[in-house]
Order: structure tokens, then sequence, then C-alpha cells
């Protein structure tokens, strides 16, 4: 009887960790489908920003950062974007190239560069869908410090999981680049 009762039990158990096996398969690929969304969502809202104001996702950003801080540094900008200050310098290079901004040296030793807007830039603003920063900085920014503070634990714990090994350098490349 005892041997009887012991197999019951194990069989109970085995059935219980094979549902919370299935559960937590099916919440798995539920997150997947969750970043399935995120990602084709970016990705469609960056292919319309081009279309539309012939500028990628970065540039239309740096855009909106400049109208919004007409003067900016270039140092500014590159912590407004969270990008690297070489990735800032090309991305104002070729701003500049395109004729979308102009480029203005203060100071006594000419060292310090403040951005502006051209009026060509201005007209790619305007035709650029909205927002101008991104689908997804927009919803970051409409979230809760709270949410937000939980989102920054969960995927920072993904990414350890991920083993993803220099975090920095690809935390520095702008979404619409990746």
């Amino acid at each position: 009887m005892a041997t009887k009762h012991r197999n019951e039990k194990a069989t109970t158990r085995v059935r219980a960790d094979a549902d919370n096996s299935s559960k937590r398969d099916q919440q798995m690929l539920a997150v997947l489908g969750h970043f399935r969304v995120v990602f084709k969502s970016i990705r469609r809202h960056y292919q319309e920003v081009e279309r539309q104001s012939r500028v990628s996702g970065a540039q239309l950003w740096a855009l909106a950062h400049i109208a919004a801080h007409s003067g900016t540094k270039v140092s500014e900008l590159a912590r407004a974007l969270a990008i690297h200050a070489s990735t800032t310098s090309n991305l104002i290079g070729r701003l500049d190239a395109l004729a979308l901004i102009t480029r203005k040296r203060i100071g006594r030793d000419q060292r310090t560069v403040q951005l502006y807007l051209t009026v060509k830039g201005k007209n790619a603003l305007k035709r650029a869908p909205r927002p101008l920063i991104g689908v997804l900085q927009q919803a970051l920014s409409e979230l809760s410090e709270r949410r937000l503070d939980a989102l920054h634990t969960s995927l920072s714990e993904l990414i350890s999981a991920m083993k993803v090994k220099d975090v920095r350098a690809r935390s520095a490349t702008p979404l619409s680049d990746l």
C-alpha cells in the first residue's frame, strides 16, 4: 500500500512539473511574440520615416532634438540620443552633408560646435511621421517610473542570461541602425 501511495505521489508530482513546464513554455512563447510585435513595429516605423522624410530614424531623432534645442552642442546631442560620441559625430556629418543642419563654432578656440536646423531640415521634420523620436522611445517615455524601473531590471536580467558580450558597445548604436 505504501508503494502504491508513493507511486501516486510521484505521478502527481510529474504531472504538476509537466503542467508548470507547459505554462512556462507558453509564457516564454508569449513573451517572444511580444518581442516580435515590438521589433516589427520599430522596423515599420523606421521604414515609414525613411519613406516620408528621406532620413533615417536616428537622423530624424537628432533633427527633432536640434529643433527643440536650437544651438545644442554635440555632447548634449550624444547624451540625449544615448549614443557614443563618435556615432554622434558621424550622424552630424551626414546631416550636414545632406544640408539638414548647420554647425557653428563658438568660443575662442572654436572647438565648441552648436547645431542648428536648416530650412531643409525643418521640412524633413514636417514630412516625418510621428512620433519623431521613434515609437519605442515614445512608449518608454510614457511609462511610469515604477514600470520603467521594472522593465529595466527585467531586461538587464535577460541580457545577463543571454551572456551578451560588449553590452556597452551594442547599447550605443541607434535602434534604426540595428
